[in-house]
């Protein structure tokens, strides 16, 4: 009787447990029964294998074969146990020896002719096996996003029968290494083509020095959309472990971050009739939504109160936490979804406030789309106004003031880095008296500030966090009235709620 055991990895969120395929030759009439908590997917391995094994030019065994995935207690799901079952059927028929595979993990989908299919969600496998120093058998086609790790050992054989010979000798794969060497840069910033919206742009920087969310309401056709895609240029390139980080969620989704923007952070934009479900993620199997995909970058939300109100509400919990939990009925999976926030509306359901088209009622209405606990989440809000001039945007080679603002950008950013290692919109409320000190008639006018316009304390917080960021950007240690005055400044939102409620 022959028994054959190969080893390979399952999903379960962002970690992939290591799964033992054993695979047992028996007499008895010919069968294929494969045990281990196995979707469907999965338990149509057996005809991809049986075909990948003929058209190969093995001899399919006419035997009883009996397959264990274990642990049994975790799911298994998609065609990535292909390969590893085909395998463990060759070292049960005496074909390979089984020490040749001992420090391997395999992964792969098999097509009906041998040859060896990509699979989704293989850079979290490739992170566990690079942790247990262990040879990493890919497909060909996962090959380039794996580059992001370090000292990874891996082959990538192309069929079943390349990755028969290597494994018994008779033509020796050339064993590959992670060359860790993405230095690509991000984007210069740009918005040389953008008339005026000064204020805009020094809400774009705040937000972009402190991580800070973002809010701006303006009539349609002032730019917001533009202003907003002019974000990431801004922002502070990714570390090596975001950029892998972020680059596992992708995977796990099925897709595949393009090796030039590894360093640059993601920035999703889902249109407004996206589900609560696409936002967060889910699904029979758990997979990440858009805010995990967002996680290290910017969650666009243009045309924020068309969104459905659940779709908004369950932003909620990610925006404090920085992951979000979902659980269905075949198991929980956890993913990070540390993300900011960035959203853009007009100020009335026709566009404008002053085009005459809808009435006060309907404005309060379309307004009360968005939640308070929502709105208190939203740590800068500005008006986008319309230009006042119709001039042409004249286009240069170089824009010297928003590289000017980048570089502002950066230093605010190192400041944070080397004062608490965080954001200041990361700042948890106990590290506000360490991290933002103040004079007493700074505190006194803050104080005062906030009970005149009746601030949630949330929104006290966020407001000190944003004076904070403005005060790294000018250099200067403490924070001053002039810095508060400013972050208060930012409530155009709030101020407009209040001024409909009032009319």
């Amino acid at each position: 009787m022959g028994m054959g055991i190969v080893y390979t990895r399952g999903a379960a969120g962002i970690n992939a447990p290591k799964v033992k395929v054993e695979v047992h030759l028996s007499n008895g009439l010919p069968s294929f029964k494969l045990v281990g908590l196995a979707e469907t997917a999965v338990q149509e391995a057996k005809e991809r294998v049986r075909s990948a094994l003929i058209n190969s030019g093995f001899e399919y065994p006419a035997r009883r074969i009996t397959v264990n995935l274990a642990p049994a207690d975790i799911p298994k799901s998609g065609g990535r146990y292909d390969l590893a079952i085909a395998l463990g059927i060759l070292i049960a028929m005496g074909l390979i020896e089984q020490k040749q595979l001992e420090q391997t993990e395999v992964a792969g989908e098999l097509s009906l002719n041998g040859d060896i299919r990509p699979v989704s969600g293989l850079l979290p496998v490739a992170m566990s096996c690079a942790t247990e120093q262990h040879t990493l058998l890919i497909p060909q086609g996962n090959e380039a996003e794996i580059q992001l790790i370090e000292a990874l050992s891996y082959i990538t054989p192309d069929t079943l029968l390349s990755a028969f010979l290597h494994f018994s000798g008779q033509q020796i794969l050339t064993l590959r290494h992670t060359e860790n060497a993405i230095t690509t840069t991000p984007p210069a910033p740009r918005w040389d083509d953008i008339i005026g919206q000064q204020q805009a742009k020094r809400a774009l920087t705040i937000a972009a020095a402190g991580s800070h969310n973002l809010l701006m309401v303006g009539p349609a056709g002032t730019g917001k959309s533009l202003l907003a895609s002019r974000l990431v240029g801004l922002l502070p390139p990714l570390t090596h472990q975001q950029a892998l980080a972020t680059a596992a969620l992708y995977s796990i989704k099925g897709e595949q971050r393009n090796t030039a923007d590894w360093l640059t952070p993601p920035f999703r934009s889902p249109h407004h009739t996206s589900s609560a479900i696409a936002i967060t993620g889910g699904g029979a199997h758990p997979q990440p939504g858009e805010v995990s995909l967002a996680h290290n970058g910017v969650l666009f939300l243009d045309e924020l109160p068309e969104f459905g109100r659940q779709a908004l509400d369950v932003l909620r919990e990610p925006l404090e936490t920085g992951d979000i939990c979902l659980s269905r009925a075949s198991g929980q999976a956890k993913y990070p979804a540390r993300f900011q926030l960035l959203t853009a509306m007009n100020p009335s359901p026709t566009g404008d406030i002053d085009d005459g088209r809808s009435t006060s009622q309907q404005i309060q209405r379309y307004l009360s789309k968005l939640s308070g606990p929502l709105l208190d989440r939203i740590d800068i809000q500005i008006e986008v106004r319309r230009p006042d001039s119709y001039a042409f945007a004249q286009t240069s080679q170089t824009d010297d003031s928003a590289i000017e603002a980048k570089a502002r950008v950066m230093e605010a950013y190192a400041r944070q880095q080397a004062r608490q290692g965080k954001s200041n919109a990361s700042l948890s409320v106990a590290e506000l008296s360490i991290h933002c000190p103040m004079n007493s008639d700074t505190e006194e006018f803050l104080q005062r500030a906030a009970t005149k316009l009746k601030l949630s304390m949330r929104v006290f917080h966020r407001t000190i966090k944003v004076a904070r960021t403005i005060a790294d950007l000018n250099n200067e240690r403490q924070i001053s009235t002039d810095h508060i005055g400013e972050a208060l400044g930012y409530r155009a939102l709030d101020n407009l709620i209040r001024q409909f409620n009032s009319s």
